[in-house]
């Protein structure tokens, strides 16, 4: 006796068996990235997408079944048909999805799931109720059975494997198709006998109402399965992208609406219940970022390219960097944009700080190369205006080696101050510091020195110190130095600021009017007059030695001086 089977039919349970199969692939996918009871969860709700798709597709092809005489099935086996599907499966996914299971667990799982599968269908047809009595070929049978273990098989390791979408449809349609392959030859293993004393009448729903309503529900169950996915994905990429300190925003193209996740909000400095609109994001650029930001946002539309731009909000000093994608619709039309933000305040800060540094390195290597040949210059000068006033070697040695301290000293300074500033007030007080506290006195306000006139000032200091401690007021317990100095506009240019420094010497031995200049002399001469551009005053009065030194100040310095001023 001969079968037939309604080709609608074949067509909606391979339609079942390939849905069902992608989406028991995607959902065990799911069950490899949860941990404990969740994978669990995942675990079972794949199996029973699963069984209950190769149950579905078995029902429908079975539905579109003609043996030649009326059927109807029993509903205890269809049952249990139903439950071998899902245990199957479920046990199959079990031992397969574990990290330690090996590439035989996998085989063992998928002859096991194979064994499963074929039990179900034979089960479902022992279910069949109809006139006719049913038979099998063995051979086919056992066709049926390898296919159904292949096909398992094949399942299980396409599951396993982290796999592109192209690749992911093509398991899912190879599956589907094994499935329903399994179905037909196991139908065609089947020999339908004639039982005359047996009479079947039609009852129950029409097969096509049943067909649909099965596979309808089914699909129903199945979809929602994929949104449950879909959106446990969703869940993890956000949580992951607030873990890591990202921001994610989706914005319509038509309509301008703007959603930026909790961490994005406070990226923007938002607190996670606050609003926050495209216009708002568009009122926090200067009109300098705007245009950026609209050069970039037309070429994202007219190109496709990646979204990738960084901006600085105009209240307050924060950097964020915005990266997206369009997202276009079945006309190639680009219809929103989705994409992640991040604080780049840190990278922009740490930028400014390298520049900076750099900035600064090239100033005192370029200072260094100018003051190593002025230095060796200055040097050799010392070293022969010494000698010409050396009477011995060891006078020569004494001297040479105490200005060459001085000036050593006054690059330490510039090197605290990392060879942009100098302070006149440490320059005096290093010099200075071998004497009694109360032989010296130092009044005047904070002024910074740049490398140029802290060298200069520094030697005339180290000079000034040594006359004194000589020939003037230190030389004895009793005499006293006072050092004042100031700052004022100079008289026809208010911008230009003039150094004013007075030194005086009380309770020393009688002064001496030279009869030539000596070193000291030359040295308040050369550095002061022509190196600075300033005056030199030398009085040698009765009471004591005393000068004044006038020194037009660089704009450094200056700006340095009104700083102090005004804190003060």
């Amino acid at each position: 006796m001969h079968a037939s089977h309604d080709p609608i039919f074949v067509l909606l349970s391979l339609m079942v068996a390939v849905l069902g199969s992608w989406t028991a692939l995607d959902l065990f996918r799911r069950v490899r990235t949860h941990l404990g009871q969740t994978r669990l969860i995942w675990l079972a709700i794949a199996a029973l997408a699963m069984g209950l798709s190769i149950w579905s597709m078995h029902f429908v092809a079975m539905l579109g079944f003609d043996p030649g005489s009326a059927v109807r099935y029993d509903p205890l086996l269809t049952f249990v048909s139903l439950v071998l599907a899902i245990g199957a499966t479920g046990g199959a996914f079990f031992f397969a999805a574990r990290e330690s299971a090996r590439l035989t667990h996998v085989f063992v799982a998928g002859a096991a799931m194979g064994v499963g599968i074929c039990l179900m269908h034979y089960v479902g047809m022992a279910a069949l109720r109809s006139a006719v009595s049913l038979g099998y070929d063995a051979r086919l049978v056992v066709l049926s059975l390898a296919i159904a273990v292949v096909a398992s098989t094949v399942a299980l390791l396409a599951a396993r494997r982290e796999r592109a979408f192209r690749w992911r449809v093509i398991a899912a349609v190879t599956l589907g198709a094994a499935i329903v392959g399994m179905h037909y030859t196991a139908m065609a293993a089947l020999e339908l006998t004639p039982a005359a004393e047996v009479r079947m009448e039609p009852s129950g729903a029409p097969p096509y109402v049943l067909a649909v309503s099965v596979a309808g529900g089914t699909l129903l169950i199945l979809m929602l399965a994929l949104m449950a996915s879909l959106s446990d994905q969703r869940a993890n990429i956000l949580s992951a992208l607030e873990a890591g300190g990202v921001g994610y925003w989706e914005l319509d193209l038509h309509s301008l609406t703007l959603h930026l996740s909790p961490r994005g909000k406070e990226i923007f400095g938002l607190r996670r219940e606050d609003s926050f609109t495209h216009e708002q994001f568009l009122a926090r650029l200067s009109p300098e970022e705007r245009v950026k930001r609209d050069q970039a946002f037309e070429s994202v539309l007219l190109t496709g390219a990646d979204y990738d731009v960084e901006y600085r909000l105009v209240d307050d000093a924060r950097w964020v960097n915005l990266r997206g994608r369009a997202l276009s619709d079945g006309r190639g039309r680009p219809r929103r944009m989705i994409g992640v933000v991040l604080d780049v305040t840190d990278r922009h800060e740490a930028f400014a700080a390298v520049s900076e540094s750099e900035r600064r390195q090239r100033l005192m290597i370029n200072e260094l190369n100018h003051r190593v040949k002025n230095t060796l210059a200055t040097i050799l000068s010392i070293a022969s205006q010494t000698a010409k006033r050396a009477e011995t070697a060891e006078d020569f040695r004494r001297s040479f080696e105490g200005r060459l301290v001085a000036l050593s000293e006054t690059h330490n300074a510039l090197t605290r101050g990392g060879w942009e500033v100098a302070c006149l007030r440490d320059l005096f007080e290093h010099e200075l510091r071998p004497y009694s506290e109360e032989q010296i006195r130092l009044e005047g306000p904070s002024v910074s020195l740049n490398p140029r006139e802290a060298l200069a000032l520094g030697m005339v200091i180290h000079e000034l110190a040594t006359n004194a401690a000589k020939y003037g007021a230190l030389s004895g317990p009793n005499g006293c130095v006072r050092v004042d100095w100031g700052v004022r506009a100079a008289e026809r240019d208010v911008e230009t600021m003039i150094l004013t420094l007075n030194w005086s010497e009380r309770g020393g031995p009688v002064v001496q009017i030279p009869n030539a200049k000596g070193f000291g002399s030359r040295l308040l001469s050369l550095s002061i007059e022509k190196e600075l551009g300033g005056r030199a005053e030398l009085r040698y009065n009765t009471e004591g030695f005393a000068c004044s030194l006038t020194i037009p100040l660089a704009q450094l310095a200056v700006s340095e001086f009104h700083a102090a001023r005004f804190a003060s």
